[in-house]
C-alpha cells in the first residue's frame, strides 16, 4: 500500500505506536541474507525515487531490523496478486506492501507484529461535491470506485461500503493502486479507499487534482508478512519492539510520513 495533509496533523501516536516497557534482547542471524519483496507502488510505505532506487517507511524497517539483527536483507519486486503467495510457498522470506493484518491473510501467512496502525478514507477528485462519506456513496448508484483486486481497500470498498458482493460492478479494478488513481483523475471512477499516507502522497503529488473526504471508513495494523513457520517471525517481532522502544520506528514514521513530502513537494 498503499498521503493527506491532515495527517501532518496527526499525533504519531495515533498511528498506533504504543511503545513496550522493556526492549527485547535480539537473536543474532549470523549474517544470513534475507529475500524481501515490495511492489514499489505504495507512497510513502515503498516507492522508487527519481533514480529508480526502491525507498520508502518499509525500505527503512526492514533494512534497520535485518541490520540489528546481523542479517543482510536481498530487495526483490513482485506483483501485487502474486506476492502473498510468493512468500508463502518460501520463494522470498518476507513481504512488505501496506499489508493489512486479518485473520483470512493469517490462515494462510505469518505476520510479523504491527508496524504502524492506518486509517482508510475516500480520495475524490477536488471538485467532488457527491461525496461526503460511506452513506453518499452508497446511496448514490451511479458512483464508482476504483480498487486494485486482492487489496484491503477493496475489501473495505466491497464489505464497508458496499453490499458485499466481490462482482459489484460499480467498483472497477485496476493492476496497481496507481493505476485506480489515475482513473480517478480523468473521471473514468468516482472515489478510491486510501490510507493516510497514500492520500496525502497523491494530493501533495498532485495540488488541486485530489482531496480526502469524509470520517475513517476502518483502521488497519499494518504488517510483513512470512512463509508460515519461518524462524524470522520472533527475530523481526523483537527489533520490531526494540525500534519502538528506542524510538527509531517513530522517527522513521515521521521521515516518510511528514518530513519526506514537506521536502519534496
Amino acid at each position: 500500500m498503499k498521503s493527506v495533509l491532515t495527517l501532518i496533523a496527526a499525533p504519531l501516536m495515533a498511528l498506533g505506536l504504543a511503545l513496550p516497557a522493556h526492549a527485547q534482547a535480539l537473536p543474532d542471524l549470523a549474517g544470513r541474507t534475507i529475500k524481501a519483496v515490495t511492489e514499489n507502488a505504495y507512497y510513502p510505505l515503498n516507492f522508487a525515487d527519481k533514480t529508480g532506487a526502491g525507498i520508502g517507511l518499509e525500505y527503512d524497517v526492514i533494512n534497520e531490523a535485518a541490520k540489528r539483527l546481523n542479517a543482510k536483507v536481498e530487495w526483490n519486486l513482485s506483483a501485487w496478486d502474486v506476492m502473498i503467495e510468493a512468500v508463502r510457498t518460501g520463494q522470498f522470506d518476507i513481504g512488505a506492501d501496506g499489508i493489512t493484518i486479518n485473520e483470512e491473510r493469517e490462515a494462510q501467512i505469518d505476520f510479523t507484529q504491527p508496524f504502524i496502525t492506518v486509517e482508510q478514507y475516500f480520495l475524490v477528485r477536488a471538485d467532488e461535491g457527491r461525496i461526503t462519506g460511506v452513506q453518499s456513496f452508497k446511496d448514490d448508484d451511479k458512483l464508482l470506485f476504483g480498487a486494485q483486486p486482492g487489496t484491503s481497500a477493496f475489501y473495505t470498498a466491497i464489505y464497508d461500503v458496499l453490499d458485499g458482493d466481490e462482482a459489484n460492478p460499480r467498483v472497477k479494478l485496476f493492476d496497481t493502486f496507481g493505476a485506480s488513481v489515475a482513473a480517478l483523475k480523468t473521471g473514468d471512477v468516482d472515489a478510491v479507499i486510501a490510507d493516510q499516507s497514500a492520500a496525502a502522497g497523491y494530493i501533495g503529488a498532485d495540488p488541486g487534482a485530489f482531496k480526502q473526504v469524509g470520517e475513517p471508513i476502518k483502521s488497519e495494523p499494518l504488517g510483513f508478512i512470512l512463509t508460515p513457520g519461518s524462524d524470522l517471525v520472533a527475530p523481526f517481532n523483537a527489533a520490531i519492539d526494540q525500534m519502538k522502544a528506542d524510538g527509531t520506528l517513530d522517527a522513521l514514521i515521521k521521515k516518510w510520513f511528514f518530513e519526506y513530502g514537506q521536502q519534496n513537494s
